[in-house]
C-alpha cells in the first residue's frame, strides 16, 4: 500500500459538510454521553435525519457515524456503547436488538490497492434479530430474521433466519427455539 495515494475523493459523505460537523458535535457530546435518557437521543438522532419507528430505545455511550444512513423500525433497542460505524446505509427491523459493544461496520479498504481504496457495503439486522454484547457485522452482512448473533462473534455475509450464529467467522450453530418466533 502507498496510503500517500488514498483519496476519498469519490465518497459521498450524504451530507453537507456543515451538517456532519454539527452532527460530530451532538455526537461526542450528548448522543455518546453518560447521560441518562432514551427519548431525547431518539429526537436527537431523527433531526440529524434518522429514520426511527416508534419505541426505539437508544441507551448512553452510542456512537452512530452518519444518522442520515440509519433506519431502525419500531420497539427496537440499541444497548450500551454500540457503534453504527455507517459509512453505508444501515438499516435494523422492528423488535431487534443490538446488545451492549456490539460494532455495526459498513466500511474496510482494498488492500489489493496500492491506493488503499475505501469499500463501502450496507449492513441489515432483520425484525426480531439479536447481536449479542461485544458481537461484530461486517461490510456487507444481513442478519436474518429472527437470527441470533452470539455474544463476541463475528457476522459476515448472509446469515440465515431463525438461526444461532457464532464464532470467527459466525457459522450456524442450530436453530432459534420455536416460542421466539412471532410474527416473520
Amino acid at each position: 500500500m502507498q496510503l500517500d495515494r488514498f483519496s476519498s475523493a469519490g465518497f459521498d459523505r450524504g451530507a453537507p459538510r456543515v451538517v456532519e460537523a454539527l452532527w460530530l458535535a451532538a455526537n461526542s457530546l450528548l448522543l455518546s454521553s453518560w447521560l441518562p435518557g432514551s427519548g431525547w437521543r431518539v429526537r436527537l438522532l431523527r433531526i440529524f435525519g434518522a429514520q426511527l419507528g416508534h419505541g426505539v430505545v437508544i441507551k448512553p455511550g452510542v456512537r452512530v457515524k452518519f444518522p442520515w444512513r440509519l433506519r431502525v423500525g419500531d420497539h427496537s433497542w440499541i444497548g450500551e456503547d454500540v457503534w453504527i460505524d455507517n459509512l453505508a446505509e444501515v438499516c435494523i427491523g422492528a423488535h431487534a436488538c443490538l446488545s451492549q459493544g456490539a460494532y455495526l461496520c459498513t466500511g474496510s479498504h482494498d488492500w489489493g490497492r496500492e491506493s488503499f481504496d475505501l469499500i463501502t457495503r450496507p449492513i441489515a439486522v432483520a425484525d426480531h434479530a439479536w447481536v449479542g454484547a461485544r458481537a461484530v457485522l461486517a461490510p456487507g452482512a444481513t442478519l436474518g430474521t429472527g437470527a441470533v448473533l452470539g455474544m463476541g462473534s463475528l457476522g459476515k455475509g448472509d446469515m440465515t433466519s431463525w438461526t444461532i450464529h457464532v464464532g470467527h467467522p459466525a457459522g450456524s450453530r442450530r436453530a432459534r427455539p420455536a416460542q421466539q418466533r412471532s410474527k416473520e
